[in-house]
């Protein structure tokens, strides 16, 4: 009979520190089974789950474990429950990114949004993290306002697609320069506005 030890909901703005651990009768853990894998191998979880069969176990060490499995990043949601000695851990994974579309720039290539995409670990194949995603959205858009382009606007999306995936999109709409159209300068005395307008870098247009 399958006993609950630990349910451990998390969002994806929500990190493990959240765990609340339920009381659970410490045990010797005979083995440990994995559900709910589909891109993930078992390896992978393993080597990220610092319990080992033979070893005791208590609801402090799990909820410890079970930390460190989520700071792979690769899960949303991480259940815990034993069937006599058998530790079971339920997982579901982060969705991965099948596909990633750019439209509307011309004066960022796409090459190198592609480039700061995969710096940032987001590319076609890799798991997909939206927090990443936003902050990306955020920086490319401050590109743009850093040419003068202040009426930039930058939109990313994360289409759901079946088998756990997800089809980014990027949006983008690169505005305008904008022109300085008239230069005031109050307060000279000794100068005139022609001769100060004339050291600045700065130009009417």
């Amino acid at each position: 009979m399958r006993r609950s030890l630990l349910a451990v909901a998390v969002g994806l703005a929500i990190t493990a520190t959240g765990i609340k651990p339920a009381l659970a009768d410490e045990f010797t853990v005979a083995d440990i089974e994995v559900e709910g894998l589909q891109r993930v191998s078992a390896g992978s979880v393993f080597s990220a789950f610092p319990v080992n069969i033979g070893e005791r176990m208590d609801e402090t060490r799990l909820a410890d474990a079970i930390k460190d499995l989520f700071r792979t990043g690769l899960f949303t949601d991480i259940q815990a429950s034993r069937d006599e000695g058998v530790l079971i851990l339920s997982v579901r994974e982060r969705p991965s990114i099948s596909s990633i579309e750019i439209e509307g720039n011309k004066n960022i290539e796409t090459e190198m949004l592609m480039d700061a995409l995969a710096g940032a670990g987001l590319e076609e194949g890799q798991v997909f993290r939206r927090a990443t995603l936003e902050k990306l959205e955020l920086e490319i858009l401050r590109s743009y306002i850093a040419q003068g382009r202040y009426n930039a606007r930058v939109k990313a999306t994360a289409e759901e697609l079946p088998r756990n995936r997800v089809a980014i999109r990027l949006d983008i709409n690169e505005g305008s320069v904008a022109a300085i159209q008239h230069i005031n300068i109050v307060g000279n005395e000794d100068f005139s506005d022609e001769e100060l307008i004339g050291l600045f870098e700065l130009r009417t247009r």
